[in-house]
């Protein structure tokens, strides 16, 4: 049996909607063709979503990925988080871990986790990079949220992301507020999730010029990005078993948040345009969904300025997730019964 040891880790940590599932992927396409990669993926919502947008771009063996849906991993004495994490490595065996932490998580604690006695020979924890889309610092809902600041205490390198959309005081607003937080953080700025893939081994920030990609619009204004394409395996636990209604829905509350998600089985295929039209209407602060449509498979992303749709090569069924403000009853999002209308007869 192969010894695990020195497992080069990065956090990459960033509130909801911050572009932390894009430049993972950047980072994933231009990952060294040697070198098998590991991806721990928590998230807030119930269903898992960002586990089957990364398969969902290419099915193979170097890059392996696992989820933790629910709320932060490592709550409960860290132990979805253990169990997790401790499966992963043992089925990846990777030279390097990329952990992404649920947006609304706990990233000090995960972190305690990672140094922790247990993984000191196991893992070799590098920087930790958060990102923080400037914009958002004009916004008390950010700066006086305990996370947003914790992720930003326990970074090595700050990502300025979505800095194509910044408007003249944006930068300067970021670098302040690191500065006056942080002091000397090293602090770049990067367009669809463009970084030097050297930032995961050095605190030595180098800001590179975004590689340029493909973009498609329609008359709904849905950019459709090709995806980069890179091998994939997930790992995760056996989910629920989906009733004979063909859908299970799961609601999920907390800091300040809430969350709803859907998993259609694979008999369920949704009209495209009208799944667009649904998502369009919603108001919420995150969307992510991998959807099995008439036209096919297809990923959906929104953060607060545009939806983005990209085709996948499969998927095993259809999941939808919203997170939104929590209301007096975290529902006020919910509109499941315009979902279901979009639904296919077959």
């Amino acid at each position: 049996m192969t010894k695990i040891s020195a497992v080069t880790t990065n956090i990459i940590t960033g509130f909801l909607g911050a572009g932390k599932t894009s430049l993972i992927l950047h980072l994933l396409k231009h990952k060294p063709e040697h070198e098998r990669w590991a991806v721990l993926v928590n998230e807030f919502g119930e269903v898992g979503v960002d586990g089957s947008l990364f398969a969902g771009l290419s099915g193979g063996q170097d890059v392996f990925i696992r989820e933790v849906p629910g709320g932060c991993m490592c709550c409960a004495a860290g132990l979805p988080m253990h169990i997790a994490l401790n499966q992963l490595l043992a089925r990846a065996k990777p030279d390097r871990l990329l952990i992404e932490p649920a947006g609304l998580g706990h990233p000090k604690e995960i972190l305690q986790v990672l140094n922790a006695e247990h993984y000191q020979e196991v893992l070799s924890v590098g920087p930790t990079l958060t990102l923080v889309d400037a914009r958002n610092l004009a916004d008390e809902r950010y700066t006086a949220h305990d996370t947003f600041n914790q992720q930003i205490d326990i970074a090595d390198c700050i990502v300025g992301s979505k800095s194509d959309t910044y408007g003249e005081s944006d930068r300067h607003l970021l670098m302040d507020y690191i500065h006056e937080r942080k002091g000397n953080c090293p602090v770049v700025f990067s367009v669809n999730g463009a970084i030097d893939i050297a930032l995961l081994a050095s605190k030595d920030a180098k800001l590179v010029k975004p590689k340029p990609f493909s973009v498609v619009t329609d008359d709904t204004h849905l950019g459709n990005r090709l995806a980069p394409a890179f091998t994939a395996q997930t790992v995760k636990d056996t989910d629920t078993p989906i009733p004979e209604c063909g859908y299970i829905k799961k609601v999920n509350l907390g800091e300040g948040y809430a969350s709803i998600g859907w998993r259609f089985a694979a008999s369920k295929v949704f009209d495209r345009q009208g799944l667009i039209s649904w998502f369009q209407q919603l108001q919420a602060e995150r969307i992510k969904a991998v959807v099995i449509t008439a036209d096919g498979v297809f990923g959906y992303n929104y953060a607060g300025d545009e939806l983005i749709e990209t085709e996948l090569d499969d998927c095993l069924e259809s999941r939808i997730e919203i997170i939104a403000l929590q209301s007096d009853d975290g529902t006020d999002f919910d509109r499941e019964p315009q979902l279901l209308q979009c639904l296919v007869d077959n």
